[in-house]
Parts: C-alpha cells; structure tokens; sequence
C-alpha cells in the first residue's frame, strides 16, 4: 500500500526527478513560461513558489538555500531582484497552470506554466543575446 507517498515517480529515479526538477525550475525563472506535460507541470508549481518565497524573504541563507535547489547563480540572481519584488505583496498563487491540448508524438497531456504577471520579452531573451553576439563575433572576425 501507498499510504502518505505523495507525489509522481514520472518514471523516474529520485535524482534524476530532483535534477529534472532543478532545470525546469531554472528554466521556468529564466523564461517565466515553459510548455511541459500536465502531471510535470503539476509537480514542478509547488517547487517554485517555495523558491519564490525564499526569494521574498531574501537573506542570504535564503539565497543560498535556492542556489543548493536550482544549481544556476544567474537564476538564482533573477529570482531574487527581479520575480521576488514583483510579488512582495502577493501571498502565494505566483503560477499558473493552463492545459495545452495533447503531444503529437505520444498523445501526452500538454501545460504551459507561467508566472501570473510574467515578462512578456523575458521568454527567449538569453537565447536573442546569445545570438546577437555570436553575430557581432562572426563580424568582428
């Protein structure tokens, strides 16, 4: 009997759902929006507004606790400065969860989970960067 064992394997080992779980968390900060499968996406909304409490609180074991969750410093900075001081006034409910029909491959149940009141030109940003200078590299050489 399962009795008190919450919580999705996902077919998973338990360091490799904690190693999942810590890239779709940085992911998720770094974009404010990701498109997952439903039961992940379920899984991964109470993770991330624990690290978004920590953020609010924002001492220093604070953020070293987040750092030693999501392994990414730069992350860990956004989540800080940027996603912490916009919900300072917010008492939790930070995500959403929105059904996003089915995976063509596989049939899976698909979810894009968000911020509520995300940055629209946070999504690929890092991505556009990147580029713009891998451009201004290739024209420089």
């Amino acid at each position: 009997m399962r009795h008190g064992k919450a919580g999705r394997k996902l077919n998973r080992t338990a360091s490799h759902r904690k190693a999942m779980f810590a890239n779709m968390a940085a992911s998720l900060i770094q974009h404010e929006q990701i498109i997952t499968t439903l039961p992940k996406a379920k899984d991964l909304r109470p993770i991330v507004e624990k690290l978004v409490t920590l953020g609010k609180r924002g001492d220093l074991h604070a953020r070293r606790q987040a750092i030693a969750q999501i392994r990414d410093v730069t992350v860990v900075g956004k989540l800080f400065d940027a996603i912490a001081t916009r919900y300072a006034t917010r008492n939790g409910g930070y995500l959403r969860i929105m059904k996003a029909g089915y995976r063509q491959g596989d049939n899976a149940a698909l979810a894009v989970i968000e911020f509520v009141d995300r940055d629209v030109e946070a999504k690929g940003a890092a991505d556009r960067a990147r580029l713009a200078a891998e451009a201004e590299a290739a024209e420089a050489a």
